[in-house]
């Protein structure tokens, strides 16, 4: 038995289950999220006590992983429409900075026009489900960084999006320019000495 899959699922208040065939859609304060269950389990609600509960049909190695697998994506769904999901992301760099201009996030951050073939900026648009908020937008020569929130209720959305965010400009070594998440520690390389003669 899965230590995951064997674990009932609690409903907080203000959050309704609908189950349809092996539709799993979940409704709360923060937004509504589906998903499809697949085959080898199943799911049971109890209106009652507001529990979800998880079941294998057999005990092959598919039925097994699908079971723990289909559990905590159901509890991600019921977090998220309860709670919701954020990821926060900094921005380092002299000149580097972000602003939101209605549904796309502008990224300057240190690409020429010439190189990229395109405008210095990136263009990214804001996926459906997500909200972006620009908490601090650094201005040149400033030493705090700039920084955003990414918000949602679906938690790959949320983690997709700022991935996608993060791979543009991964944090590089030496100085520390880059995009990364809230809190990641960057462990900083010793660039080349130089050797004066005596």
């Amino acid at each position: 038995m899965s230590r995951v899959g064997k674990q009932p699922v609690l409903l907080p208040s203000g959050v309704s289950f609908k189950l349809t065939g092996r539709e799993v859609t979940v409704s709360g304060p923060k937004g509504t999220t589906s998903y499809l269950c697949p085959t080898g389990v199943d799911v049971a609600y109890d209106q009652g006590s507001k529990l979800v509960n998880v079941t294998r049909q057999n005990d092959s190695k598919q039925a097994r992983a699908n079971h723990g697998l289909t559990r905590a994506l159901i509890a991600n769904m019921v977090k998220g429409a309860a709670q919701g999901f954020e990821r926060r992301l900094e921005i380092y760099g002299t000149g580097y900075n972000c602003k939101l201009i209605g549904k796309a996030l502008h990224l300057n951050i240190g690409y020429s026009g010439r190189r990229r073939g395109v405008g210095a900026q990136f263009e990214i648009p804001v996926p459906a489900g997500v909200e972006v908020t620009v908490e601090k937008d650094a201005a040149r020569g400033d030493s705090e960084p700039a920084s955003l929130v990414i918000r949602g209720c679906d938690k790959q959305c949320v983690g997709e999006f700022a991935a996608q965010i993060r791979a543009l400009r991964k944090t590089e070594p030496y100085k520390g320019k880059g995009i990364r998440y809230k809190g990641e520690v960057i462990k900083k390389k010793q660039g080349k000495a130089v050797t004066t003669s005596s």
